[in-house]
């Protein structure tokens, strides 16, 4: 399984982006999807998880600033980000909790984008 996220950028604070990811591969699931960031030297933290059946989770610091969503049958999510702020700024990663056809489950990430926001 390969992720690609993209739509990271710079944006003024209190502006908008949207980042997507693309789980490709062979015989498989997402039974969920997440995005999670990270600062240099800091750890990679919560930001906001979707199952196949549509519940989402969310870090306190993002609710009602961020959406997420995904379209299951191209093991894509997207996460829309409103009212940003430059405590946000950090890479964001995207991750798949797959399933695969034949048996097995992993775990797998993105290369990350950098979203930069400034005050």
């Amino acid at each position: 399984v390969q992720l690609q996220a993209s739509g990271g950028g710079l944006v003024q604070a209190g502006g908008s982006l949207r980042v997507s990811c693309v789980a490709s591969g062979t015989r498989f699931n997402c039974i969920s999807m997440g995005w999670y960031r990270q600062a240099p030297g800091k750890q990679r933290d919560l930001v906001a998880t979707i199952t196949r059946d549509g519940t989402t989770n969310y870090a306190d610091s993002v609710k009602d600033r961020f959406t997420i969503s995904r379209d299951n049958a191209e093991n894509t999510a997207y996460l829309q980000m409103n009212s940003l702020r430059p405590e946000d700024t950090d890479v964001y990663y995207c991750n798949c909790n797959a399933n695969f056809f034949g048996g097995g489950s992993g775990t797998y990430w993105g290369q990350g984008t950098q979203v930069t926001v400034s005050s």
